[in-house]
């Protein structure tokens, strides 16, 4: 009867031994990792998909494997237009490109389709294959008569709600039933015939947490849908089965189904890649530790990075900080080394929720900045105003032989500084260098009034000399300072108050104000030196 079951569902379906052939088993490295990233082309790249990409990569490229990357598109409702291209350059962006897979020009590899709405013929081969063992049959069961089926089984509290046991009643349909109900034309789906074994619960292994204590699956989960394309359930088994995947990392969300995809291996006979369960990225609201939410979050969404300006390395680093706790250990001890050369170890993922902060993300930003390569911060900075501020970009295309030295002042100093977070932020701090954006943010110091100010600068002026080094400059500062009546020491302003009209730094301050609009600002000496005499002369004496 299942044979003839099977040839009544399926009467095209090729042998599974033919498609079997068609994927042989991965000529690799002995101990190479097979992984793979499959996201939904739904329009929404999320934090998630970056962070299990990287492991994904890191697991391939550390032992010699491959990466590919499937497009699981089995959804019509949820699949939106330009999806994938769009998923595509937003990995590359934040660095991820896979070995294989789905590309912006096609697919490349030997183990396609990796658009599993190509792959139809397969998965209609393997469910025919299912159906002759007696582990997968049709139902007929409606909306109406599903949702009668939960109703009851709220009312009578049972352990799990779905279909399955004495309420999967086509279960037992015999050949000439569903041949009638075919035959009038009733749609259907696949079902796995769960085998029901009992609720005693076993071990299965987890790469991250040595294993996981599950129950046996009872439900009679849909294999294929009535319209013939496949469930996650049933997809990701038979593609990750056949283009030789050796590790899967995907949420722990899916701990919940990992008895359904382990019986399904089972059924076929075929050995399960190692599953990897990483921890939900969670965060802080108030005094509660919650998921991220793609509806409270805009944190979540990889465009935020991309819209911000987060360079792509900072975010990398940040993330494999959270994927393994020694990370950043290892980045202390090699300051200037390649995230290749970190050696990634299953044993020192958390198991818990890894806890996001974007504060904790603004740190690592900053000491990534300070090490890229100045050319390299550059380009950036260009890239990203041309791309998000183009009015801004507009001014910094005259001003492009300044960058260079604004965005590298101060790092060649024994404690390199590191004022700069991300592109957005990097584009408001240096905007006092340029006369098109510069604004007077800041007020004078408390102790100083406007006619003083202007007495000040114009003492300043006087003695200003452009080619002064940064010690003859100071020195004139320190003059002025003195002769107005200004403690040249902190320590001696602080024990005769009434002595002075307050410090030198007072003095540097009505300086710094009139070259930048702001009381906090890089070395003066050196701002001078990039916006030329001129301009120093003239913010001078309009202040």
């Amino acid at each position: 009867m299942n044979q003839q079951l099977a040839d009544l569902l399926y009467p095209e379906a090729r042998p599974l031994a033919d498609i079997l052939a068609r994927y042989p088993k991965r000529d690799l490295p002995e101990g190479a990792m097979v992984t793979r990233l499959g996201p939904s082309p739904t329009g929404f790249i999320h934090l998630g998909n970056l962070y299990g990409a990287l492991l994904d990569e890191k697991l391939a490229s550390q032992s010699g494997g491959v990466a590919f990357l499937r497009i699981e598109d089995t959804d019509e409702k949820r699949r939106v237009e330009g999806a994938e291209d769009m998923l595509i350059r937003v990995l590359h962006h934040f660095g991820v490109d896979f070995n294989e897979g789905v590309r912006l020009d096609g697919e490349s590899g030997d183990y396609g389709p990796y658009r599993q709405s190509q792959r139809r013929d397969i998965y209609d081969s393997v469910a025919k294959h299912l159906v002759t063992l007696g582990y997968a049959y049709p139902s007929f069961a409606t909306e109406e008569e599903l949702a009668a089926i939960r109703e009851a089984q709220k009312q009578e509290k049972a352990q799990i709600y779905g279909y399955f046991g004495k309420w999967a009643t086509d279960r037992d349909l015999s050949l000439a039933e569903i041949k009638a109900r075919i035959e009038q034309g009733r749609p259907w789906v696949l079902r796995l015939k769960s085998r029901q074994l009992p609720q005693e619960t076993i071990e299965a292994p987890d790469a991250i947490r040595g294993s996981v204590r599950i129950q046996p699956n009872l439900l009679d989960i849909v294999l294929l849908k009535s319209e013939g394309l496949p469930t996650y359930h049933f997809a990701h088994v038979v593609d990750d089965y056949l283009m030789g995947t050796t590790h899967v990392v995907r949420g722990e969300e899916w701990l919940a189904t990992y008895p359904v995809h382990l019986e399904i291996f089972e059924m076929l006979d075929w050995q399960p890649p190692i599953f990897c369960h990483t921890s939900h990225l969670m965060k802080m609201d108030g005094t509660v530790r919650r998921k991220l939410s793609k509806r409270l979050d805009p944190e979540l969404s990889l465009s935020y990075y991309q819209e911000v300006g987060y360079h792509p390395q900072a975010i990398r680093e940040y993330l494999y900080g959270l994927l393994q706790s020694d990370f950043e250990e290892w980045r202390t001890a090699n300051p200037m080394a390649s995230l290749d050369d970190f050696p990634f170890d299953f044993a020192q993922m958390g198991h818990s929720g890894a806890l996001f902060d974007l504060n904790k993300l603004d740190d690592v930003s900053k000491d990534v900045l300070a090490r890229i390569d100045g050319q390299e911060l550059t380009q950036f900075v260009l890239d990203y105003a041309k791309a998000y501020a183009p009015d801004t970009y507009t001014v910094l295309q005259q001003y492009e032989d300044r960058l260079l030295p604004i965005l590298t002042l101060g790092r060649d100093q024994a404690k390199p500084r590191k004022d700069f977070i991300n592109a957005r932020q990097i584009l408001e701090f240096i905007s006092f260098y340029f006369d098109e954006t510069f604004q007077m943010e800041d007020e004078l110091p408390e102790a100083i009034d406007q006619a003083e100010a202007r007495a000040i600068l114009k003492d300043y002026l006087a003695t200003y000399d452009h080619g002064d080094s940064q010690e003859d400059w100071f020195a004139k500062v320190r003059q002025i300072a003195g002769e107005r009546g200004y403690a040249l020491r902190g320590g001696d302003y602080k024990k005769n108050p009434d002595q002075y009209k307050g410090t030198v730094a007072d003095v540097s301050g009505v300086i710094r104000l009139a070259l930048t609009g702001r009381r906090n600002s890089p070395d003066i000496h050196a701002i001078q030196q990039i916006i030329g005499e001129a301009n120093v002369r003239r913010r001078l004496s309009a202040m």
